[in-house]
C-alpha cells in the first residue's frame, strides 16, 4: 500500500492531458466479451479498476496483450461464465460484466460484488429487470445464478435511472430477436460511448443520452478498434485542484459539455473559465466565495465530484450548503478534512459548510476514491504537509494523479506506507 506525502501551500499552474475515461472504460471491456472477436481498444487509463477488469476477462478465458496506447482483447475462446468471488470483491462495478456473459451465453454466475463504501449500491435493480426480460435468477448465501433461453422483448420502467442497472439490461440485451425499451434510463455520457462503441460492432442501440433507450437485438457483431472517451470526472478533479490552490491550469483532452453544471458552480464561486474545443482555462487568482451544490443524476451536479467541490468550499470566503442526493455516506470524507481545521455540520443528506482561509497539513486516510481524491486536494491548499494514506482507493480510479499534479507545481512524493 502507498501513501501521497504534499506539501501545501503551491499554487498550480501550467497545463496537463486527461486520461481515458474510468466509468465508460469499464462497461466497454465488458462489453468486448460480447464478440466472440477481437477488440482494440485505445486511451483505456492504466489505473486498478481497469486492471481488476482485465483480470476478470483473462480468468473466463479472454486473451489479452497491452501495449503503450492500446489493449488488444481477443474473446474468441471465452468459455467460462463464473465471475470468481475473489475478483467481485474488489470491483463494484464488476456486475455489469453479468449482463455481457448473459449476452454471449445466456447464463453467468456472480457473487455480491465489493467497491467503496460510500452508501447502500444494491444490485436489485440489476436482478429484477434481468426477471423482466426473462432472466431466471437463482440466488443463495455465495452465488448469483442468472439463466436464459433467450431475452424476451419488454418495455422496462427504471424506479431510479441508475447507471449500472442502464448499461447490465444494454449489455445483456445485445444479441438475440427481441426488443427491449428502458424507460428513466440514465443519460450519463459514458453510456453514450457504450452505445457508440457497441453500435460500431453491428449493434442496435437507439437514444443513449436521453432517458428512453431502445435496443434491438441483432445476431452477430464484428471486430472494431475504438478510442474511449476523456474521464469528466479526471477534468473536473483537476480544475477544482487549480481552484483550491489559487491557480492557473489548463486541460487539454476533454469534452467540456460533459462538465458544464461544475463550471457554472466554478465560475460562481468566482473563478475565470475559458473553453477552446476540447481545453478548458481556469484561473482562480482571488478568494473564491461560497455556493450551494445539490448532487443529481446527470445533466446534473455529479455525485462523484460533490467530495472535490464540496473540499473547495471548506476554503471559501462564507456559507455553503451541500446536499447530496445519489449516495448517503458520501459525506465520510468529511470527517478528515474537518481535522485539517474545516468548519463543517453534517445533518443527514446536508452538510453546512463554513469556509476558513487556511486548512492546516495532517496526517489523513483515504475513505474510498473521491474521498481520499478530495483529501489530496485538501492537503495541496494546506499550510503545512498532508499525508493520505490508504492510498489504494485513490489508485483505483485516477491515473498518474500525483504526476499530472506535479507537473501543474504541485510537490507530492508517493512512498510505500511504513517508510
Amino acid at each position: 500500500m502507498y501513501k501521497y506525502i504534499i506539501k501545501g501551500g503551491k499554487k498550480l499552474h501550467g497545463e496537463v492531458d486527461v486520461s481515458g475515461s474510468k466509468n465508460a472504460s469499464l462497461p466497454i471491456l465488458a462489453a468486448t466479451i460480447i464478440s466472440g472477436k477481437t477488440t482494440k481498444l485505445y486511451n483505456v487509463p492504466d489505473i486498478e479498476d481497469v486492471r481488476i477488469t482485465l483480470q476478470i476477462l483473462k480468468e473466463l478465458g479472454c486473451k489479452i496483450k497491452k501495449e503503450k496506447n492500446r489493449i488488444i482483447i481477443n474473446s474468441k475462446y471465452m468459455t467460462k461464465t463464473t465471475i470468481s468471488d475473489n475478483l467481485m470483491r474488489k470491483l463494484r462495478s464488476s456486475v455489469i460484466i453479468a449482463g455481457a456473459v448473459i449476452s454471449r451465453f445466456k447464463k453467468v454466475q456472480f457473487s455480491y460484488p465489493g467497491g467503496c463504501d460510500i452508501g447502500s449500491r444494491p444490485i436489485n435493480l440489476h436482478l429484477e429487470n434481468f426477471q423482466k426480460i426473462g432472466i431466471k435468477i437463482d440466488e443463495n448465501s455465495r452465488y448469483i445464478e442468472c439463466k436464459c433461453d433467450k431475452i424476451e422483448t419488454k418495455n422496462i420502467e427504471l424506479d431510479f435511472p441508475s447507471v449500472g442497472a442502464t448499461e447490465n439490461i444494454i449489455l445483456a440485451s445485445v444479441l438475440g430477436d427481441h426488443e427491449i425499451v428502458i424507460n428513466n434510463a440514465a443519460m450519463e455520457p459514458e453510456i453514450i460511448d457504450l452505445a457508440n462503441f457497441l453500435n460500431r460492432m453491428g449493434a442496435k442501440v437507439y437514444g443513449a443520452g436521453t432517458n428512453i433507450i431502445k435496443i434491438k437485438g441483432v445476431k452477430t457483431l464484428k471486430e472494431i478498434s475504438y478510442k474511449v472517451m476523456p474521464d469528466r470526472i479526471e477534468a473536473g478533479t483537476l480544475l477544482i485542484a487549480g481552484a483550491i490552490t489559487g491557480g492557473m491550469i489548463k486541460i487539454n483532452h476533454v469534452v467540456p459539455e460533459h462538465i458544464s453544471p461544475v463550471l457554472n458552480k466554478l465560475e460562481e464561486t468566482g473563478c475565470e473559465i475559458k473553453i477552446t474545443n476540447n481545453s478548458i482555462y481556469l484561473n482562480a487568482n482571488k478568494r473564491l466565495k461560497a455556493v450551494d451544490i445539490k448532487t443529481m443524476p446527470y445533466p446534473g451536479f455529479p455525485t462523484d465530484l460533490q467530495p472535490l467541490f464540496s473540499t473547495l468550499l471548506t476554503t471559501c470566503n462564507g456559507t455553503s450548503i451541500v446536499s447530496e442526493n445519489i449516495f448517503e455516506n458520501r459525506f465520510k470524507f468529511m470527517q478528515e478534512i474537518q481535522r485539517m481545521g474545516a468548519k463543517v455540520t453534517i445533518e443527514g443528506k446536508t452538510m453546512i459548510i463554513k469556509g476558513v482561509r487556511k486548512l492546516h497539513g495532517s496526517d489523513l486516510e483515504s475513505t474510498d476514491l473521491r474521498g481520499g481524491a478530495s483529501m489530496v486536494l485538501a492537503g495541496l491548499s494546506a499550510k503545512g504537509t498532508t499525508r493520505v494514506s490508504k492510498l489504494q482507493y485513490v489508485l483505483r480510479g485516477y491515473e498518474a494523479l500525483d504526476k499530472k499534479l506535479n507537473e501543474l507545481g504541485a510537490e507530492i512524493i508517493r512512498e510505500e506506507e511504513g517508510e
